[in-house]
């Protein structure tokens, strides 16, 4: 699902961290270049969007699995606790590798991207963090004291 937000945010709606932008830049490029470079970025987007929603849609037949088994915590919780770690995990190893490894693109092509493209990076810490936190706070003992302490 964080995929889609990058996707969606990012590269369609603000219109960059397109994936190879670096390689192929969309800024400060004469016509032609600039349209060849579009058509590039455009098609590795498209890539990445496909590879997201068969992702997504692994995601869903676990989720779909795990319902059916017994043992398994179906909370909100769960769920968005999940979401947020995974989103964090894209984030951080999305942003590792493209950005510092690979150098294929950043969140800005600008003087100033290591700054955005650490954000991006503190985002995925963050969303981690958060998500481990909703996690753990569904652990069957600490539900049971929110149960036995609610009124």
């Amino acid at each position: 699902m964080g995929g889609f937000v990058d996707g969606i945010v990012f590269h369609q709606l603000l219109q960059f961290h397109n994936m190879l932008s670096a390689k192929f830049p969309v800024r400060d490029v004469d016509v032609r270049t600039l349209a060849v470079n579009l058509e590039i970025n455009m098609f590795w987007d498209g890539l990445f969007h496909a590879f997201t929603w068969v992702m997504t849609a692994a995601g869903i037949a676990m989720l779909w699995h795990a319902v059916r088994q017994q043992d398994v915590s179906l909370s909100t919780r769960t769920f968005v606790g999940s979401l947020s770690v995974g989103w964090g995990l894209f984030n951080l190893v999305e942003g590792v590798i493209d950005h510092h490894i690979l150098h294929v693109h950043h969140v800005t092509e600008t003087s100033n991207h290591l700054v955005w493209d650490l954000m991006f990076l503190g985002s995925g810490v963050v969303l981690i963090v958060l998500g481990w936190w909703l996690l753990d706070s569904d652990h069957p003992v600490l539900r049971e004291s929110r149960e036995v302490n609610s009124p």
